[in-house]
């Protein structure tokens, strides 16, 4: 943990790092951006300033990853590779801007630098901001052969353009909308040798400038310099099948699940379904290598390849290339579907031959949620990891990515929308394997049934193992919403269980062990109140609550109208209860009962009502996976329910304006006055 102006050096044997920039309220976007510095702390030319409108350096050596909703809120990620850093450039910063707003509304920011395997090596918390639309969280830099980081924390209130401007860059947002409906064309004949320069015109990132060579680059008369403003998102819906004489016809898929077996098949079926997707619709192909850690490119994917190794051959499911100027991105992907696992020995394999033939990473793609974002199933030998990334991708997340386009904006050709709705409807066949979570594990059982008997201990293996699946489904949970939202749902977790999955699995068997309930916390931006979700295994019930403030003005009875206007869709069977400000004063009652009679709650009690909880039971299932009956199933659409029922209509209290005074009281005022 660094504190302001401190610094610490990187580990001799980390080649590449991931620099993370948090933030705790999800539904403002921070923009992330990294600026390549000389020996004055200027960059070389405008193409030393990466972020979301040019997401890599000329050489490659740092690159802008995207943005990501987390448990805690959001995070931006930026690859360093520090091996590939020019010897020109000292120092790399490590900049945030926000659109609207202030760094001062955001509260707590963090920067984190992690190394291949997610670990991290230090992170920087600070509340300081106050009016600054742009923040330089700390700067990566060399110093006698060594690389370290630094903690600044320092702000501007010109935004992104002003910040890049010091350091620099050459922004020009006046003729941004000219530059991109009318790309300039040039060829190498055109121009006079003593004038030629790289053309760089990338229509798909929003990059329209004309660069010189760094020599030359502050001279060059034809540069446009660097846009900072932003496209708005486009939708385009999927085409639709109107004509069907019944409900029962179905239209052919893109992606045929007839035929499909178990095992092998089913990962190569699901495999080229997901690359020739990822190929054909870019903005699905950019959000997915953005969590394999790629940069912003051409992609490419190529099945079934054979590698030498040993005497051995090694086959991965498939090789993805990300091409972005001179530099190519490579990774390898492991697939598994249905139940299948991850193994061990198979994913060293493979980093032993990413290591050989110098890729960038290894992705294994399964079924397995992991419980926080970086946590990979399966552990392997560290050292490995010194020059090759490993990366792990679950199918729900894949799904996840592929509904956030569909549904909120980034698609806007027809054709591209039904490649993926179709890719979606191929997932959801359970033919495909490629289950978003349905399994509680091969414990489930055991555990279920050692909680029923009050037998269960904390320590149990199987306990922790069980925690850690409730946990994934948590994420599940979380991820869902997001998609069908909208907005980013967030997983709330203590901090420490965050960053330590070993603490956090056993708080979770503690508690099972203690009471037998499982517990989520899922925060959705503009509610009134947390989700909480809770699975009790002693009483086969789901119960989902929130609690929300009651308006601070009225009496008892004002605040319970204000409170069953908003619920008059809801179920009679939710639980409401009415939490006074003196102890030993709640009082609840079912929703029907109140409605006929709503002093019920408020009859014969002191105190004024400061808080309402509503709660409502749901049937829990106990098989470990499957459908209808199972645990997972019952909890998704308890939550789901839930939410669309009680959560979503309630708004949180909003006093009336202060109100003039009417004419007459005016009038006497003033003749007092006088």
């Amino acid at each position: 943990m660094l504190s302001k102006g401190q610094n610490v050096p990187l580990p001799d044997d980390v080649d590449r790092i991931d620099v993370v920039i948090g933030w705790t309220e999800s539904e403002v976007e921070v923009d992330a951006s990294a600026l390549l510095l000389g020996a004055g702390r200027k960059v070389g030319s405008d193409a030393d300033f990466v972020f979301y409108n040019q997401p890599e350096s000329r050489d490659g050596s740092v690159r802008f990853l995207g943005t990501s909703a987390t448990e805690e809120g959001a995070q931006a990620r930026i690859a360093i590779d520090l091996s590939a850093v020019p010897d020109a450039v000292h120092m790399v910063a490590l900049a945030g801007s926000v659109g609207t707003g202030t760094f001062g509304e955001l509260g707590k920011l963090a920067l984190r630098v992690v190394d291949a395997a997610g670990l991290s090596l230090a992170e920087y918390v600070t509340a300081d901001a106050t009016t600054e639309s742009a923040f330089v969280f700390g700067e990566i830099y060399r110093r006698d052969g060594e690389w370290k980081v630094r903690a600044v924390g320092q702000g501007w209130e010109s935004g992104l353009a002003g910040l890049a401007k010091d350091f620099g860059v050459d922004v020009d947002d006046a003729e941004h909308e000219t530059a991109a409906a009318e790309p300039e064309v040039s060829t190498a004949s055109e121009r006079e040798p003593s004038a030629r320069a790289e053309s760089v015109s990338v229509a798909d990132t929003g990059i329209r400038a004309e660069q010189a060579p760094v020599s030359d680059a502050r001279t060059a008369g034809a540069r446009r310099g660097v846009r900072t403003a932003k496209r708005a998102p486009k939708k385009a819906k999927p085409m639709e099948f109107k004509l069907a004489e019944l409900d029962t016809w179905q239209p052919a898929r893109l992606f045929s699940v007839v035929g499909v077996g178990a095992g092998e098949e089913q990962e190569r079926r699901a495999t080229s379904a997901l690359i020739a997707t990822m190929q054909a619709v870019r903005p699905f192909a950019r959000a997915v290598c953005a969590r394999m850690g790629a940069p912003v490119g051409a992609f490419e994917g190529y099945v079934e390849v054979q590698y030498e190794r040993g005497e051995s051959k090694v086959i991965p499911d498939a090789v993805l290339k990300v091409s972005r100027g001179g530099r190519v991105w490579t990774g390898l992907l492991e697939v598994k579907t249905g139940n299948g696992k991850l193994k061990r020995d198979q994913l060293e394999s493979y980093l032993d031959v990413a290591r050989k033939k110098k890729y960038d990473a290894v992705v294994s793609l399964s079924n397995d949620v992991p419980a926080s974002p970086g946590e990979l199933p399966v552990e392997v030998d560290r050292r490995k990891l010194a020059k090759v990334a490993l990366r792990h991708l679950s199918w729900a997340e894949v799904a996840h990515e592929a509904r956030m386009l569909l549904s909120h904006g980034g698609i806007d050709n027809e054709l591209h929308a039904w490649i993926l709705s179709e890719f979606l409807r191929y997932l959801d066949h359970p033919r495909s394997g490629a289950t978003e979570f349905v399994d509680m594990g091969r414990h489930w059982v055991s555990v279920r049934d050692a909680v029923t008997a009050g037998t269960l201990r904390a320590g149990d293996q199987k306990a922790m193992a069980v925690a850690d699946t409730w946990v994934s489904l948590s994420r599940h949970l979380a991820l869902r919403l997001t998609a069908e939202l909208g907005v980013a749902v967030k997983h709330v977790l203590p901090r420490r269980h965050r960053s330590e999955p070993a603490v956090r699995n056993a708080a979770v068997a503690e508690r099972l062990a203690a009471d037998g309930t499982f517990e989520a916390v899922l925060r959705i931006p503009d509610t009134a109140g947390d989700l909480v979700v809770i699975a009790d295994v002693r009483t086969n019930k789901v119960r989902c609550r929130t609690v929300l403030d009651a308006p601070n003005e009225g009496s008892a009875g004002r605040r319970m109208s204000w409170l069953l206007r908003q619920l008059e869709d809801a179920p009679g069977d939710v639980q409401v209860e009415a939490v006074f400000s003196e102890r030993g004063n709640e009082a609840c009652e079912h929703l029907a009962t109140v409605r006929a009679n709503p002093k019920v709650l408020t009859d014969g009690r002191s105190g004024v009502i400061v808080s309402f909880s509503l709660e409502q039971t749901f049937p829990m299932g106990n098989r470990r996976s499957g459908t209808a009956a199972s645990f997972i199933a019952s909890v998704t659409s308890a939550t789901d329910v839930f939410y669309g029922s009680v959560v979503q209509p309630l708004r949180g209290w909003v006093p009336a304006a202060p109100k003039q005074p009417d004419a007459a009281q005016s009038d006497i005022a003033v003749s007092a006055d006088v």
